[in-house]
Order: structure tokens, then sequence, then C-alpha cells
């Protein structure tokens, strides 16, 4: 397990606005990968589990050299953190490829290989440290919402379900050496209360923390995340467990982001970061979205102008040259200040 490294991260976001990398599945999707690819050939130790194409957490295993290549070449646009190829690597998301046993192992590895393309961009420029950010996706199950329309009461996981899954990603995290834990595109705050009390159960046991950052997603124009909340009262649902970053990311691009940031950089008093797609799918382009890299960076400008966000980076459809215009766009701006005056009342 990485010392705790909050301090420093702290210290850096009030110097500067940090930056995050980019998507990960466009990158993958570059490689137009075989299913042979994704089993990892003939040493392939998967032959007898079902069909892996698609399964990007995997590629860990499998093919950690394009990952590698992925991760070096986000340090080579300027990414200060770099996101683990773990979005879906839990015990919960792997059933579906029936690989539910190597969730540890995928998110171990991840957060290895992470570590060491972060420490040899650090070795090249010891004046910019980078960091690795252990993602912990949002699972495909929710514990608020009913997946059968007609009972609203049922529920196809438990809270306990998720609690031990998380858990179990966050021990392979921190093995690999992950420096951050980053809750990410919640969409149900349960979720993501699940992912912390795992998280919290673990620095306990452990005996040292890591910083935890925490990014929801707002799923469309109503302003809230699929389980209903506004940004403000998504903050104020998981500020209980003071993490070092409150966020968005995913769904929506910069320009429909602007108002909902606004509102959580207006409600929270920690960091801010935000990362969002390249605008809306677009099969025509060659990222599968509209925004072309000048297009993201001048948008999320202004959020920093503003003095809105502390980190930003990108989510679905960026690559490498948009977090490379991103951080030339908002390297000479100040980051926000998070000692915001909260208000004397607020509703969860």
């Amino acid at each position: 397990m990485q010392p705790d490294r909050t301090a420093e991260l702290a210290e850096l976001l009030r110097q500067r606005i940090l930056i995050l990398d980019g998507a990960m599945g466009t990158m993958i999707q570059q490689h137009h990968l075989t299913e042979d690819d994704f089993r990892g050939g003939a040493r392939s130790c998967l032959h007898h589990h079902p069909e892996q194409k698609g399964n990007n957490d995997v590629l860990v295993l499998t093919q950690p050299d394009i990952i590698a290549g992925i991760h070096d070449a986000y340090l080579d646009a300027g990414a200060d953190i770099i996101e683990t190829n773990t979005f879906g690597a839990s015990r919960i998301a792997q059933a579906d490829y029936r690989l539910q046993d190597k969730a540890r192992e995928m998110n171990r590895a991840a957060a290895t290989l992470a570590r060491q393309c972060a420490d040899c961009a650090t070795a090249k420029t010891p004046d910019k440290p980078r960091f690795v950010a252990g993602a912990l996706g949002p699972t495909n199950r929710t514990a608020s919402i009913s997946p059968d329309v007609s009972d609203p009461a049922v529920r196809n996981i438990t809270f306990d379900e998720l609690v031990a899954a998380y858990r179990e990603a966050i021990e392979g995290l921190a093995e690999g050496g992950a420096d951050i834990l980053l809750i990410e595109t919640v969409f149900d705050t349960l979720n993501a209360k699940a992912a912390l009390f795992a998280a919290e159960t673990f620095f306990d046991d452990a005996g040292q923390r890591l910083p935890v950052m925490i990014s929801g997603t707002i799923t469309d124009a109503s302003g809230r995340t699929l389980s209903g909340q506004t940004p403000e009262a998504f903050w104020n649902s998981v500020r209980p467990y003071a993490p070092l970053a409150v966020g968005l990311n995913c769904a929506l691009g910069a320009e429909l982001m602007r108002p909902h940031i606004e509102a959580l950089a207006q409600a929270a008093d920690t960091f801010v970061l935000c990362y969002p797609n390249a605008g809306l799918p677009n099969p025509m382009s060659d990222t599968g979205y509209d925004e072309t890299p000048e297009t993201t960076a001048r948008l999320v400008r202004e959020f920093a102008e503003q003095g809105w966000v502390n980190i930003l980076g990108g989510c679905c459809g960026t690559t490498p040259a948009h977090i490379k215009a991103i951080a030339n766009a908002v390297k000479n701006i100040a980051p926000r200040r998070c000692e915001t005056e909260l208000p004397l009342t607020s509703v969860e």
C-alpha cells in the first residue's frame, strides 16, 4: 500500500489545476482487438470462459502492453493523475464474463501497471509528480432502483454484496500501489455509499488511509443522477466521508455539464473535479463523439476561468489530444479555492 499522499495532493491542488487522464475505452477501440486478443492468444488461461471481447478490464492481464501504452500516452499529454483500467473490474460486473474470481487480481494488476507508468513519468520530471487513481466503477447493478418496473420493491443486489465486492477491489488496488481511490460515474448514491463504507473498513483494518475522490454523473436534462439527486444533494449525501475531491463525469459533454458543475462548485467545501465526455455520441467521428480537442479545451477552460474546478480531465470519447489541449488551456489559470462558505442548512 502506498504512503498516504493526501497532504501532497492537497498542496498541489491549491497551487494549480491538476490534469486527469482521458477515456480508456476510446483508446482500446482504436486497437481493433479480436476475441483472441482479449483472451491473450495462445497463452490464455481463459479458454473455458465465455466470450471476452468487450471486457476491457481483463486486458490488464491479457494485453498489459496495450494498457501501459495508453497510460504512457496520457502521461506524455500532461496528465498528473492516471486512472487504473478497472472501471468494471468488480466481482459483480465480472460475473457476466464468469471472471468474478479474478476481480482482485485484475485490480492488483491494473494498479501495478499504472504505478509503473506513473513512476517512470515522475522519474523523467521530478518536479511534476504523477499519481495513480484506483478506479471503482458503479457496477452494473443498482441498490436504489428496481430492475422490474412492475415491482418497485425488487432489488437485484444488496448493500452488503456491494460492500463485499468493493472491498475486494479496493484491496487489489491498494496492493498494486494506487495513491487515490476514485469512486466514479456514480448514478446511484447508495452504491457509492457502499464503496465508501468498504473503503472506511479497509482503512481501519490497514491502519492507513488513501485519499478518496467521488464523481457522480448527471444522466439527462433533468439535472439529476439516475437515483434522483441534484448535484447539491449528491454532495450532501457523501460529504460526511470527507472526500479529498468531489465532481462530475460522463453522460454529458462540457457544454451541458456547465450548470451542474457550477452548482456543485458553489455547494462543496472540498476540491472539485470535472471530466466530461467529448460532447455527444457521433458514430461518424473517429472517436465516436462530437467534440474536437480544441472544442473540449475551450469549454472546460471557461470552468477554470469561473473558479469552479481543481481537477480537469476527460471521459468517454476523449483522447491524449484532448488531454493535451486541456492541459495547455488551463496551465496559467488559478485553481478553485475550496474554502466555500456553506449555507446554514442543507437538504440531502
